[in-house]
């Protein structure tokens, strides 16, 4: 009753046709529809019906009323159209078959005359690969019929699914329901019910043609009588699926496919359809085959035939009947009818529209083929030349879709993804939740929406798991594979994928390599040990600078604190005081204020310090030769020179400082690479070389100070501070020689805490070489502080 829609879509398109002022404007369409029966039998003896003269099933009989037989439109299988098509194309009479599948290859290479009004076969298979893949089914069975067109379809399926990495775990092959009556088959059908209801396989690849879909139902019955238990399964059917193929489909329970797949041929709604429907009336004397689908539909009689059944009112509402027996939206192959109808009537159009001067028809799209212009004295004639109108057609149906056939006279086009949903009273939903379309950009061609998928109760409205098993039962096939661990810093969050896939920057994988975890920052803070540490020495390190400075302020008028420019010192422990206490700015979540200031104080306080000590060391030289009798150097000897060394020295490191901060100054960053459990947060230098220029300068100026204080080292011991500045300024050299490599092999915090016990180190150096000897004669040895003994020494 079902297939009752494909009559009415074709009597729909028909009737439209006709009615339209702009297509065949002098020509009224006629058909005549005829029943295959299911049987070889019947199909060809229809089929010689279609060709030969009225009441008169004879080929090549001319005697006669003559058929006007322009195309024919059929079948409802790939078997059908097949024997349809064996007969048709010994006529040349064009043939639109409206179901998903043609004729074999290797018959369709020989006929010619045969379209098909759905896309080609070869993008269902691949819409099924892509569809097991999206959701990682891996692990599949596959239904087919137990004959050439079963076989062909595991053939290609199964190399395809080779390609991809998916394995077929059992091939059920279906005897069809001719042979139910058989003993043998019942029996053999039985033990395929119990293997379908044990496997551990969920997903089911179904080739669903009206054999193949009656002997699945049929299995499914029998073990649910078997088991006393549904069996659960996510079923994927080709586009040949319907759920009415027999009468007797109403004591199968449709219940079983809720959930299930389906690819199907792209529809749309076509304008007045419905109401059509709405419209029809039962008494209609026009429709021969109304009364009969009445009948079945609503089981009930007419007056005029002598049943004890309830009589048809006509009355009865067709919306009312289940979607498995009846559906008021036009299916598939009923829109495949209707577009089929409208193709052939526009080629029709095209062939005998007049042409212009440059031989092509004036119809817009339609573009008359060279040189194929026909005066037409017979009907008869124009099967002969129909086709290459048809095959160059190009129309906008009513629904608003583009038809048109490619060079292999298939439908161009992809396949929509149906997600079928079920109910007790046999009614279901048919939801669209993907297409295929390869016509699409590559990466796009396949989309599907999981959001308004719906599962089988069985799985809780969650996709199967459809991976192989390890244990590999007797019989069974073997092509599952030994999983490899992620490479390093990849994970896989579910079992056989084919490929890991990177953790985000800031997240690195666990050690099972399934999960990604959130990195720890990494920087020298207050709470570390070693942060704690470097702050506690640099404090003491201040303490001490401090204490030095108020015994000097003590002492300040003693021999030995204003014998070596009193105000020099003064300036050197501040710096040296400045430079202990900048090295706190180093620990600490780094900001933009301490990643501006840390580096440029650092620079400009240690350049005072080490120009201060420069400033000692020149003016113990100068002071020593302005002694000598006649010596033009006493106009040296004074502040003037240590100041203008101190202050010139200092301004050329702040002016080095401030071209870094004004052209590419430092920043808090991240570094999310070096350490892989860990996110580095640190002070970008901005520009590495105006820091080693930084360097670069300090180390100048210790150099310097280092060579003069070599050389002055055997002055006079009144004056002479150029041995102590020696060795202050040689562990300075050799602290901040150690540091270059040191900071460029080192990561994270341990790079700020290489640079902080540098700056210490290298002062305390300073402090302790120049000022520990002072220090003890003032406090330790007071009696050696005085004029005296300083003239004694001398």
């Amino acid at each position: 009753p079902k297939n009752y829609q494909h009559v009415l879509s074709l009597v729909f398109a028909v009737n439209e046709v006709n009615k339209n002022p702009n297509i065949l404007s002098n020509i009224t369409l006629g058909f005549q529809i005829y029943d295959s029966y299911c049987e070889a039998k019947m199909t060809f003896r229809n089929t010689f019906n279609l060709i030969s003269h009225h009441r008169k099933t004879i080929p090549n009989y001319k005697c006669g009323v003559e058929k006007k037989l322009v195309a024919a439109i059929g079948g409802l299988d790939s078997e059908t159209s097949s024997h349809m098509a064996s007969i048709l194309e010994l006529y040349k009479i064009l043939q639109i078959t409206y179901s998903s599948f043609t004729p074999a290859e290797s018959e369709k290479d020989h006929i010619s005359s045969l379209y098909q009004m759905a896309p080609s076969e070869e993008h269902q298979y691949t819409g099924i690969v892509q569809l097991l893949l999206y959701f990682q089914w891996k692990w599949v069975g596959i239904f087919v019929t137990a004959d050439d067109k079963g076989e062909t379809f595991v053939k290609k399926l199964t190399h395809q699914l080779s390609q991809n990495g998916i394995c077929i775990a059992v091939t059920e092959r279906i005897v069809t329901h001719r042979g139910f009556d058989n003993t043998g088959l019942i029996e053999k059908s039985q033990n395929t019910a119990e293997s379908l209801s044990k496997t551990n396989v969920n997903v089911f690849v179904v080739n669903a043609d009206k054999n193949t879909m009656t002997g699945l139902q049929w299995l499914l019955l029998i073990g649910r009588m078997m088991t006393m238990s549904p069996i659960n399964k996510v079923w994927v059917m080709t586009a040949d699926w319907d759920f009415s193929w027999e009468p007797y489909h109403k004591d199968l329970d449709v219940q079983n496919f809720h959930g299930a797949f389906s690819f199907a041929i792209p529809s749309s709604e076509v304008k007045g359809f419905h109401r059509f429907l709405l419209n029809l009336n039962p008494h209609s004397e026009a429709d021969g085959f109304i009364r009969l689908f009445w009948q079945e539909a609503f089981g009930c009689q007419f007056l005029d035939v002598e049943m004890e059944e309830e009589s048809c009112t006509g009355e009865e509402k067709l919306e009312s009947l289940p979607g498995a027996f009846f559906e008021m939206q036009m299916t598939s192959q009923s829109y495949s009818i209707y577009n089929a109808v409208y193709a052939v009537a526009h080629a029709l159009h095209a062939m005998l529209a007049p042409r212009t001067k440059q031989g092509e028809t004036v119809l817009g799209n339609y573009l008359r083929p060279q040189n194929q212009y026909f005066q037409i004295k017979s009907f008869c004639c124009i099967k002969f030349y129909l086709q290459p109108f048809l095959r160059n057609i190009l129309l906008n149906n009513s629904a608003g879709d583009t038809v048109f056939f490619n060079e292999k006279c298939e439908l161009e086009g992809g396949f929509d993804i149906i997600n079928w949903v079920t109910f007790p009273n046999k009614s279901f939903l048919r939801v669209k939740v993907g297409k295929m379309d390869p016509q699409a950009p590559l990466g796009s061609d396949f989309s599907i929406d999981e959001k308004i998928i719906t599962w089988h109760q069985s799985f809780n409205q969650v996709g199967p798991n459809c991976s192989c098993s390890r244990q590999r039962k007797e019989g069974e096939p073997f092509c599952c594979y030994d999983c490899t661990p992620c490479p390093e810093g990849k994970i896989s969050n579910q079992t056989d994928m084919n490929d890991c896939f990177q953790c985000q920057e800031d997240r690195y994988p666990n050690q099972e390599r399934n999960q990604c975890i959130s990195k720890k920052e990494n920087f020298l803070s207050y709470e570390a040990p070693l942060g704690i540490s470097l702050a506690l020495l640099a404090l003491a390190f201040s303490a001490t600078t401090a204490l030095v400075f108020g015994i000097f302020i003590k002492h300040q008028n003693t021999p030995i604190v204003k014998a070596n420019n009193r105000n020099l010192t003064y300036t050197l422990l501040i710096s040296l005081l400045l430079c202990f206490l900048c090295s706190l700015l180093f620990i600490g979540r780094p900001q933009l204020l301490t990643c501006n200031l840390r580096q440029t104080a650092f620079g400009i306080i240690f350049s005072v310090a080490v120009s201060s000590v420069l400033a000692k060391t020149l003016t113990v030289v100068l002071a020593f030769m302005a002694t000598k009798p006649g010596s033009k150097m006493r106009k040296w000897v004074g502040t003037r020179v240590s100041t203008s060394i101190v202050l010139g020295c200092a301004s050329i490191q702040a002016s080095i400082c401030i071209v870094w901060l004004c052209t590419d100054p430092p920043f808090p960053d991240l570094d999310m690479h070096s350490l892989p459990e860990e996110v580095i947060v640190e002070c970008n230098e901005g520009s590495a070389n105006m820091f080693y220029y930084v360097l670069g300068y300090m180390g100048l100026l210790a150099f310097v100070s280092f060579i003069v204080a070599f050389f002055a080292r055997k002055l006079p011991d009144t004056f002479n501070e150029a041995k102590f500045i020696t060795f202050s300024m040689l562990v300075f050299c050799s602290v901040w020689l150690s540091f270059v490599p040191s900071y460029l092999s080192t990561k994270g915090k341990y790079i700020v805490a290489v640079e902080i016990f540098s700056i210490l180190a290298s002062s305390a150096g300073i402090l302790g070489c120049i000022f520990s000897p002072k220090c003890y004669i003032i406090v330790f040895k007071p009696e050696l502080n005085s004029k005296e003994q300083l003239k004694k020494r001398n």
